[in-house]
């Protein structure tokens, strides 16, 4: 057998020269400058494995290693080059670069430092070191760390690049831009630069231009998630949420756990009323994080939007659980409890909001409405003159129906309903409507409104609805309230040509179905009151758009063309106050239904809780209406007339508490405010029989009350306010034929009051009157309101045609016709 014999070995190489080891450095860092990193990594290591202690392969190896996504073996091979060579810039700049990497931009700033202490010009490692102190929200420091870089080389993009998210950071967006197009100038296809401009332009409320931005970005990166989403933020707020929502869709195509995205998506979906699957998009987010404020306060909203209170309290909760200063999540906390009237909760929402951010849009305004429904009128006089300022210098404080309750100044309404449109509708610059004419038989009239179901708006107006002159008008109605199946709902749908229910559209479909049925006259009934949908009309489906009835007051947007009113209402002197032309009607803008059924039997006054004797004044407006001057009238006479009480309207138990608490302090027993709880419209209205006298509030009169009471033979007596909202009573007793219950000022509203109640004969001579007049004049006589209306519509469509042609359109009245 033979032996086994070792195989031969080859004699080892000597050593290599230092030559040698420099030429094999030399070509390695030619391979590295050209890209080929590969090769380069090989021929380093093959330089270590002949000196293990070689600096610059150690340092140069760890380049590439960082360049190839290895960073914390990098980091190693960087420092065992420095602990050979310790002075070596280079190295710290690069080691700098590695550990920014690994998120650890402590350790990377001293590295730059000592790079710079070793070579203090050095463009590059300050623009580094200015990246390390961005990541570490230094964002002033890094500014300055960018500006020494563009010193020692001002034509670097990257760093312009740079200084330009530093002052973005820090809110000078202005600067931030300019900034972004130093560096496009210098390097037109920095995708990142324009992203970031994007975002700058976004900030400045510039939407179209960050569009643009954001799309030249994607066509050179398309695969950029975070630009698409971006993007569709963009395209959210410029009131395009179908648009929006696809550029989402893309981003998550890209990165499909994005929470940011499918937060944003779910906002897109929640704006064009999908709430289902914006529900899903949030639920999708927090699957993936859980504790995502976002994502619950978002859902929360989702929630609200589709009237599930509980459940979007419960989100907004845990929202606040996991950020307890989460501003927006407190504020519509808070706007939620003040939709289910808990309004000492709502309160200490919005004082939260107001805590943390005391600029934070509405709440200021949300806080002081919460008071006076509560009837806090200390809270109220504390907060109304800060709100009033704010407005004055264009701040976001107050929504406007809110705001009509704490200034009677029309020309401060019409700001605040400015700031409003402003600052919600503002996306919706692309009207549908660009001036086609339509040639139709009948004029085509849409009334928008989410009230038509048993509700005070419905009561009004579903006898003119019925009354339309068929032959020349075309009635539509477009619905975005509840299909509440109740008998008024039967009735309104059967009382227009078209019943169209909107409220699965976004604003933009809703709109885009009214241009597609060519309506001439669009009428929106709610303006600014709760659930409206003014950014139907914002995007101009009609060529003339009107203003009526729900809101008393302007809604200051550039797209609604006329407000419908009389005289009293809207003075002539007065038109300067409103953004609509004003349309007045000869007798009042307030419509009614002459067929609304009053209840045959009228309860006793002990079913009311009234005393079985005595004078009964009455108010049952709203408890936000009740200010102190008005209840100091109220309170004088119920002390000068024995046995009197007066009757309010059941709200709240926070009002009714406190209007008791009042009224113990101006010596007026307790027990005399007697409380109505709501009740049936027909019941409600057979109970006005037993009080003697209707007492109204100011700024804010009733409106559809004062209407319930007069159409119930109850005097209501009025004191005429400044603007819309404190005219409206005056404007019914007008056309009601009772104008010596109309005084122009408080202390004669009491006088007249006292007269009344202690002088039966009088008091019983208007009812009398009121009685005869219910039939005889135009405030219940719907058929004459019907003509005047109509008649107003067709000078709406021929001065539309007038201005096509270049005649600018102005404020007319409409001639008075005789009754019916």
């Amino acid at each position: 057998m033979a032996a086994n014999i070792p195989p031969e070995r080859p004699l080892p190489a000597p050593p290599p020269t230092p030559a040698t080891l420099a030429e094999r450095l030399d070509d390695a860092i030619v391979r590295h400058r050209q890209g080929d990193l590969a090769d380069a990594e090989r021929r380093y290591r093959e330089i270590l494995a002949l000196d293990p202690a070689q600096p610059d392969a150690l340092h140069l190896l760890g380049v590439v290693l960082h360049q190839t996504g290895r960073h914390e073996a990098a980091v190693d091979l960087i420092r065992r080059a420095l602990a050979i060579v310790p002075d070596d810039a280079n190295a710290h700049s690069n080691l700098g670069l590695a550990l920014r990497r690994l998120g650890r931009p402590v350790e990377a700033l001293a590295s730059f430092d000592r790079a710079l202490a070793l070579r203090p010009a050095h463009g590059g490692t300050l623009r580094n070191r200015g990246d390390a102190l961005m990541a570490m929200e230094r964002y002033a420091d890094a500014l300055a760390s960018y500006d020494r870089s563009l010193a020692a080389v001002p034509d670097v993009a990257d760093t312009h690049f740079g200084r330009g998210n530093a002052l973005a950071a820090l809110h000078r967006e202005h600067d931030a831009l300019a900034s972004y197009d130093r560096a496009l100038l210098l390097q037109p296809g920095h995708a990142a630069a324009l992203k970031h401009r994007g975002d700058a332009l976004a900030a400045l409320g510039r939407h179209g231009d960050a569009l643009s931005s954001y799309d030249r970005a994607l066509a050179l990166e398309p695969d950029d998630a975070g630009a698409q989403n971006n993007r569709g933020n963009v395209l959210l707020d410029l009131a395009r949420p179908d648009e929006a929502l696809a550029s989402y869709d893309r981003a998550l195509a890209l990165a499909p756990d994005d929470v940011e995205t499918l937060v944003n998506r779910g906002n897109a979906l929640l704006a064009l009323n999908r709430n289902d699957a914006a529900l899903a998009s949030y639920d999708r987010a927090l699957a993936r994080a859980p504790g995502s404020a976002a994502a619950l306060y978002n859902r929360g909203n989702a929630l609200w939007d589709v009237k599930r209170h509980g459940e979007a309290l419960a989100s907004y909760d845990r929202a606040l659980a996991v950020a307890p200063t989460y501003a927006d999540a407190w504020s519509n906390r808070g706007n939620v409890l003040l939709e289910m009237k808990r309004y000492d909760e709502a309160a200490l929402a919005f004082a939260r909001v107001v805590a943390l951010e005391p600029g934070h849009a509405w709440a200021l305004g949300n806080l002081a409405a919460c008071r006076q429904h509560g009837c806090e009128w200390d809270d109220v006089a504390m907060l109304t003159p800060r709100i009033a300022e704010a407005v004055e210098r264009g701040e976001r404080a107050a929504l406007p129906f809110a705001f009509l309750a704490l200034s009677p100044s029309p020309a401060a309404q019409l700001a605040c309903a400015r700031i409003h449109v402003a600052a919600t509708h503002a996306g919706a610059s692309n009207p549908l409507w660009t001036g086609q004419r339509y040639a139709h038989d009948r004029i085509r009239v849409a009334y928008l409104s989410g009230d038509f179901h048993e509700h005070a708006t419905a009561y009004l107006m579903a006898g003119l609805f019925e009354a339309h002159d068929r032959q020349r008008f075309e009635t539509t109605a477009a619905s975005f309230g509840p299909d509440t199946g109740d008998a008024m709902r039967d009735r309104l749908r059967r009382a227009f040509d078209r019943f169209v229910d909107v409220r699965g559209m976004s604003d933009r479909d809703a709109a885009r179905l009214l241009r597609e049925m060519e309506i001439d006259i669009a009428v929106d009934l709610k303006g600014f009151t709760r659930d409206s949908r003014p950014g139907i009309l914002a995007h101009r489906p009609a060529p003339v758009q009107v203003s009526w009835l729900g809101y008393p007051g302007t809604m200051g947007a550039g797209w609604i063309d006329y407000i419908i009113a009389d005289a009293r209402v809207i003075p002539a002197a007065a038109d300067v106050h409103y953004a609509e032309r004003v349309v007045r009607l000869p007798d009042t803008y307030q419509v009614n239904d002459r067929t609304r059924r009053i209840d045959e039997r009228t309860p006793t006054r002990a079913e009311c809780g009234l005393p079985e004797s005595g004078f009964v004044f009455c108010s049952f407006n709203n408890s936000y209406k009740i200010t102190p001057d008005v209840f100091d009238v109220w309170m004088r006479l119920l002390t000068r007339v024995p046995g009197s009480v007066l009757w309010l309207l059941e709200g709240n138990a926070t009002a009714a508490r406190n209007l008791r608490r009042e009224a113990e302090r101006r010596g007026v027993a307790p027990e005399r405010l007697v409380f109505a709880p709501r009740m049936p419209a027909a019941l409600h209205l057979a109970r006005h029989r037993l009080a003697d006298l209707f007492l109204d509030t100011l700024p804010v009169n009733a409106h559809t009350t004062a209407s319930d009471a007069l159409w119930a033979g109850l005097p209501v007596l009025t004191c005429v306010g400044v603007a819309f909202a404190g005219r409206v009573a005056a404007s019914l007793l007008d056309a009601v034929g009772l104008p010596e219950l109309i005084v122009d000022r408080l202390a004669d509203y009491e006088a007249r009051a006292l007269e009344l109640a202690t002088t039966p004969a009088a008091l019983s001579a208007l009812r009398d009157r009121l009685a005869r007049n219910r039939t005889t004049h135009p405030l219940f006589d719907t058929d004459r309101f019907r003509r005047h209306l109509e008649g107003a519509y067709v000078m709406m469509r021929e001065r539309a045609e007038r201005a096509e042609r270049g005649e600018a359109p102005t404020s007319f009245g409409v001639a008075s016709l005789p009754p019916s």
